[in-house]
């Protein structure tokens, strides 16, 4: 068997006072006293050393961060506190270095500042012991979503597309326009008056979709109307859900726009969570029989406890106008139109009181008019999240007339254009709702009962 050897290429003698022998060799290996050479499998070299270290071995002296800390199984989540508790832990594991088999060093520094990252749902996911040393050491901090929309913050989210272009490196710049679109549409997502959404990555997703559109198109700038045709080609899952919806309902005739109709009433809702939503015209239709000794409720598309929360209001409210218990003596159906996937929030109560109150007395209901609002049992009507999204959905579906809260006013965002498809009406009261959203016209004694 040949065995090989490595040459000395260079021996230099140099006088021993703060000094020593260098050796270079043809393999790149560097022996100086106390400095760690290329090859960490040199003579003197710390055991923990010759493994692959994790980042808990990489992070001593630092900062640790942990995405999505809950997604770590319990023992993993175990082992980390291990780590904090005693700022040391082995390294475990196999490398090229550990000629393959599974090796494990004496206990290594892991003295690290941990910062973790999580949902609100994953919480109950955490090891007890882990979140319990985070609370007693350290800060347990609940994220904004927003911020004011102020001129230093919307300079941020001009720093943020510069940023965003710069990253990509392929999609050209923006114009001032196309940069307060994009502002626009951090106004719009916050949901809320007088705030920016912090939700980055989604308008990061829509930067980099106009960027491609304009670089398609030849264009070495981006513009405004490229930011408005991102809009409409990257949607997310939730709207494109939503636009298939309201297609399909309209198709089939099962979204009204037009005319008047007793006990049916056009509602609005949101698709997705709080990060991700979509607004739906949900169309509703009631019936109110005579019943036998027990009256009955019905309701149908998974919403039975919204509706039944809406019609114990509605209840109180039909006593208050015109004296009679609507439960005593009547068999009250609420069907949800083809809404087997179902709808969380209260935002359809006032919808479903004017579908109730317009069955039980014969009276017509708009069908250009839609309505989202939160009904108190005093008749007040609430505000409610995703208006702006609620009323896109109406002028997509081609209504022209909204009924919402009088305090989601100051929330809504829509475009110039959209402004001018629709009309927004202001509701503090369901009488306020009742007065705009039924007919009228050969029930006026019934009229002055209400909204006298």
């Amino acid at each position: 068997m040949e065995l090989k050897t490595e040459k000395i290429k260079k021996i230099e003698k140099v006088p021993y006072k703060g000094y020593l022998y260098n050796l270079t060799t043809e393999s790149g290996n560097l022996i100086v006293n106390g400095i760690l050479v290329k090859n960490s499998g040199g003579l003197g070299t710390p055991a923990y050393e010759r493994l692959i270290p994790g980042m808990i071995h990489k992070a001593n002296g630092g900062v640790l961060f942990i995405d999505e800390i809950a997604i770590l199984p319990i023992e993993a989540q175990q082992e980390l506190l291990t780590a904090m508790q005693e700022k040391k832990y082995p390294i475990k594991g196999q490398s090229e270095r550990s000629s393959g088999s599974t090796t494990i060093s004496e206990p290594a520094p892991t003295d690290f500042i941990l910062v973790a990252a999580g949902n609100i749902e994953t919480i109950k996911k955490m090891h007890p012991a882990l979140r319990s040393r985070i609370r007693g050491y350290g800060y347990e901090v609940y994220m904004n979503v927003e911020m004011d929309d102020n001129q230093e913050n919307r300079n941020k989210i001009a720093l943020f597309v510069a940023q965003e272009v710069a990253k990509d490196k392929k999609i050209p710049s923006f114009t001032k326009p196309a940069v307060q679109e994009i502002i626009n549409e951090a106004k719009k997502r916050s949901n809320s008056a007088g705030k920016l959404s912090l939700r980055l990555r989604e308008l990061g997703g829509l930067i980099r979709a106009a960027g491609d559109l304009a670089k398609d198109q030849g264009l070495n700038i981006v513009d405004k109307k490229q930011i408005l045709d991102a809009k409409k080609l990257a949607r997310t899952l939730e709207q494109q859900i939503a636009d298939r919806y309201i297609e399909n309902k309209k198709k089939y005739n099962i979204i009204m726009t037009k005319g008047q109709q007793v006990g049916r009433v056009n509602g609005l809702a949101v698709l997705g969570d709080r990060t991700a939503f979509s607004g739906i015209v949900l169309p509703i239709e009631s019936e109110v029989t005579v019943g036998g000794r027990k009256s009955d409720f019905i309701a149908t598309g998974k919403l039975g406890t919204i509706a039944k929360e809406a019609v114990k209001n509605v209840s109180a409210i039909i006593l208050k106008f015109f004296g009679e218990d609507i439960k005593e003596k009547h068999d009250i159906y609420i069907q949800f139109l083809q809404t087997s996937e179902g709808v969380e929030g209260d935002s359809a109560s006032i919808a479903v009181a004017t579908a109730i109150i317009s069955a039980f007395k014969g009276i017509p209901i708009r069908q250009d008019t839609a309505m989202t609002g939160s009904l108190s049992i005093r008749g007040e009507v609430l505000a409610v999240g995703g208006v702006t999204a609620k009323v896109e959905a109406a002028i997509e579906a081609g209504i022209k007339r909204v009924i919402i809260p009088q305090a989601n006013m100051q929330d809504l965002t829509l475009s110039k254009e959209d402004q001018k498809k629709i009309t927004i009406i202001p509701a503090s009261n369901v009488q306020d709702v009742l007065k705009e959203a039924l007919v009228w016209k050969g029930h006026e004694k019934i009229r002055n009962k209400i909204l006298k």
